[in-house]
């Protein structure tokens, strides 16, 4: 077995010393990884050390290699990173796993491509409020108001969609998800739709630039840009622990179902 170690973060260095030596006294081959010019072309898996938002960037790394990963949590919450290196140590050297295919998100703005596996999502940034004209399959909504729209997958739905009023969608559902941003008028809500939709924004901003974001990286796009949104031809391949389990995820880490009375 070939793995990569991605760990960004060099913080928690006893428990990072933990997995890596509990890993290659097991006879697995492991190599560090800072990016994608690292990245072997026989690695079996890629180990993302940290939270959410370093298994994201694992993710980008992999991108349409298709490389399965598996997140190792140090951070405060975790949906994506939600396992202990114990676990991960034990799942992976005795095949106690399974390998969940996840959506993939490209948009396509002003001749650039972006990917995300969680969310991409536009914003006023500190501009005036910004319209934005969405159409889905050749069908135009009405216009939202509000200080920006997202577009998530199922595996978004516990992020920022989650934060801005989305539902909670179960793993592997073949859904996207739209969410206004802090709309400012009170008849709209999120909308769920297929996830072989096609869906288009067009922005209207007084502002010159708006912020355009595809999980944890961002950039400026012009204020009236047009962003092209639809699943990308590859999947994410992330590694699951044999138990591990959504919902339990929701109470622990959400405190879902808890009450101040009980």
């Amino acid at each position: 077995m070939k793995a990569a170690l991605f760990v960004p973060d060099t913080g928690n260095l006893e428990k990072i010393s933990g997995l890596r030596s509990r890993l290659l006294a097991s006879g697995v081959s492991l190599y560090e990884l800072h990016g994608r010019e690292d990245l072997e072309e026989d690695t079996d898996f890629i180990i993302a050390v940290g939270g959410d938002g370093t298994f994201l960037s694992a993710a980008a790394i992999s991108s349409d290699r298709e490389i399965p990963v598996v997140g190792v949590n140090f951070g405060r919450l975790g949906f994506l990173s939600e396992n202990r290196w114990e676990t991960v140590c034990d799942a992976l050297l005795d095949g106690n796993y399974t390998i969940e295919k996840g959506n993939v998100l490209t948009a396509l703005c002003g001749g650039t491509r972006f990917h995300a596996f969680n969310d991409i999502y536009i914003t006023r940034g500190s501009g005036p409020m910004m319209g934005v004209d969405v159409t889905i399959d050749d069908v135009t909504l009405p216009t939202y108001w509000a200080d920006g729209l997202l577009v998530a997958t199922s595996a978004g739905s516990t992020a920022y969609s989650l934060s801005v009023g989305g539902p909670i969608v179960m793993p592997g559902s073949d859904v996207l998800i739209i969410s206004p941003i802090s709309p400012h008028n009170l008849n709209v809500r999120p909308l769920v739709v297929p996830s072989s939709s096609s869906i288009s924004l067009r922005c209207r901003s007084r502002a010159d630039e708006v912020i355009l974001s595809a999980d944890n990286s961002s950039m400026t796009i012009p204020g009236d840009s047009r962003i092209d949104i639809s699943l990308a031809r590859f999947s994410l391949k992330r590694v699951r622990p044999s138990g591990s389990n959504f919902i339990g995820a929701l109470v622990g880490k959400l405190h879902w179902g808890e009450d101040s009375r009980n």
